[in-house]
């Protein structure tokens, strides 16, 4: 379900039903495909959360560039071309070639994941802790995906609270500024 709240676009995890993996490791909800296509595989810019319950390794996805970031459970090693990376819910989002072979090993059971993907370039995604104001000089997408509670942002003097587990997102004009305070969230952007 999409509801919109003045401009913004919310997307509430538990309201995106999941979808099994062909392999049985695990299931994907879909929180933002876009631009919407009637084809599945028409993206842009692709958002979801999954949940890892085995070890196995990740579909490819030549020319999209991809974000990784652990929510919660104890974490996973990726090898990734040849080179491990250690990663849980403290850790920074991990960014790679979605063409790389990449094989998932969980730490201590099973974790639950976010997902960027975005086909050319010019996206990124970090943890927000804290505030974070940003200015924008070209179109941009801008998604932020509240882990926790207490997650709230200003757009042109309108506030926006987004509730636990939830995607919120719009597209903002070249001059536009926007400024969000979280507790555990994840920042995404992407330029148009």
């Amino acid at each position: 379900m999409n509801t919109a709240t003045s401009g913004w676009n919310l997307v509430p995890l538990a309201q995106v039903p999941p979808a099994p993996w062909r392999n049985g490791g695990g299931s994907t909800r879909e929180l933002l495909a876009w631009p919407p296509s009637n084809d599945s595989q028409d993206w842009r810019v692709r958002l979801s959360v999954a949940e890892v319950a085995r070890d196995g390794p990740f579909s490819a996805f030549p020319g999209v560039q991809r974000w990784f970031a652990v929510l919660s459970g104890a974490g996973v090693r990726l090898q990734v071309g040849g080179m491990a990376h250690h990663l849980d819910g403290a850790s920074a989002p991990f960014g790679f070639d979605g063409g790389a072979a990449v094989d998932c090993a969980l730490v201590d059971g099973p974790t639950q994941d976010f997902n960027l993907m975005v086909r050319g370039s010019g996206g990124r995604m970090e943890r927000l802790h804290g505030q974070r104001t940003a200015s924008f000089d070209a179109p941009v997408l801008i998604a932020i995906y509240a882990h926790g509670p207490c997650t709230a942002g200003t757009f042109l003097s309108e506030m926006l609270e987004i509730p636990a587990q939830t995607l919120a997102w719009r597209i903002l004009e070249p001059g536009s500024r926007l400024e969000a305070v979280a507790q555990d969230a994840l920042w995404m952007e992407v330029v148009l």
